[in-house]
């Protein structure tokens, strides 16, 4: 509910910049002719993976998730850090935090481990893993028509590097900090059998047919949307109740239209003119540390979306537009509201009753958060010299 006053709140504001003038309506149309794509992907994935969930799937890949890790904590922690990094990589953050969360957690009370390693897994990596793909992370997406001449696979060969280390650098420091509660044997729980088999595997078949799509090159909302369609007609004709208005993240695409309003509005009043003082410019090691450095402030400030919106002007290259991606994707550790996946993640821990201080969160991010900015950055320069 927060989530929505908040969104209502700031798509007001941008309406009365659009009517005051401060946003001329050119601009405003222009805006929404860009990020519509944008929230239908955002609407339709949503839809894809809540039906997924809803059939078992999650569920069914963390049961034999369980029996792949041999009674070992960390192996089964390692396991759920590649599900994590795969699911963020191609089905975005924002269900690396909403759906595989819960699944983390139950899995590691099914087995009796602390559940706490696990959801700061989810939530870490929903963040910092989502560089390589442009269907990772709603900023990606933002940031795709800038490589409209390399496409998803030259958007990945640009990311590669700073995604692994991304991935790699904060995957050590949790198995570092947990690492009493992770190097443990467990007894795996019975693997419960899905109530319905068909469901189960139409969104099975639905979901591997769908990442490759992602990746080809067409709009991401396509395919998306038609998987949406199809796995919706499945649960309409056999279980009709899971179909409803709940499925769309309305909550989100409220908030997301009122970011990008307001942080236009800002940008007509001299907003990008101060940050491209502040960020300064050129392609050397330290020119980019000083701009993913601006971008991961500027999301612990406010929030990654409009962080990205008002330095993508800044940026001029594909190569700074990655430093700014390395910093609102990878930084957003340190504050709750530095990402909407973080807010949703701490939502779902509410409702299961694993607590969590924002303090402790905190103090671990202001450890994570530079030294993976910083590192990918400097990977970033490296290999592209």
């Amino acid at each position: 509910m927060r989530t929505a006053i908040l969104g209502g709140g700031l798509l007001v504001v941008g309406l009365i910049a659009v009517l005051a003038g401060i946003l001329p309506v050119g601009d405003a149309l222009a805006l929404a002719d860009r990020v519509w794509p944008i929230l239908l992907f955002v609407v339709a994935i949503t839809v894809v993976t809540e039906l997924a969930a809803e059939a078992g799937l999650f569920g069914w890949v963390a049961g034999h998730t369980a029996r792949w890790g041999r009674n070992r904590g960390w192996l089964l922690w390692l396991l759920v850090l590649v599900l994590a990094v795969l699911s963020t990589i191609f089905l975005s953050l924002d269900t690396t935090a909403v759906l595989l969360t819960p699944v983390v957690v139950l899995l590691a009370r099914q087995v009796g481990l602390s559940p706490l390693p696990f959801a700061l897994t989810a939530v870490w990596m929903a963040n910092t893993a989502s560089l390589l793909l442009p269907v990772s992370n709603l900023t990606n997406l933002l940031a795709e028509r800038e490589f409209d001449d390399v496409g998803p696979l030259g958007f990945a060969r640009l990311m590669a590097v700073p995604a692994m280390i991304a991935i790699v650098v904060p995957a050590v420091i949790l198995f570092i900090v947990y690492r009493r509660q992770l190097l443990v044997r467990y007894e795996p729980a019975k693997t419960v059998a899905p109530v319905d088999r068909t469901l189960l595997v139409a969104s099975g078949v639905i979901v591997v047919l769908l990442l490759p799509a992602l990746v080809s090159g067409i709009p991401v909302w396509m395919p998306a949307l038609a998987a949406a369609l199809v796995l919706g007609a499945f649960f309409l004709v056999r279980r009709r109740p899971a179909v409803s208005f709940g499925l769309v993240p309305w909550q989100l695409v409220l908030l997301a239209s009122g970011l990008f309003l307001v942080v236009e509005a800002a940008h007509s009043l001299g907003l990008g003119a101060l940050l491209g003082a502040i960020s300064g410019t050129g392609h050397d090691p330290l020119s980019l540390l000083r701009l993913s450095g601006t971008a991961a402030l500027s999301a612990n400030a406010v929030d990654n979306l409009p962080a990205y919106l008002a330095l993508e002007p800044v940026a001029g290259d594909p190569v700074r537009l990655a430093a700014i991606l390395i910093g609102v994707n990878a930084g957003p550790l340190i504050t709750p509201w530095a990402s909407l996946a973080t807010l949703l993640w701490h939502e779902r821990l509410k409702s299961l009753g694993v607590e969590i201080s924002w303090a402790r969160y905190m103090l671990l991010g202001l450890v994570a958060a530079p030294l993976t900015v910083g590192l990918a950055t400097l990977g970033l320069a490296l290999s592209n010299p």
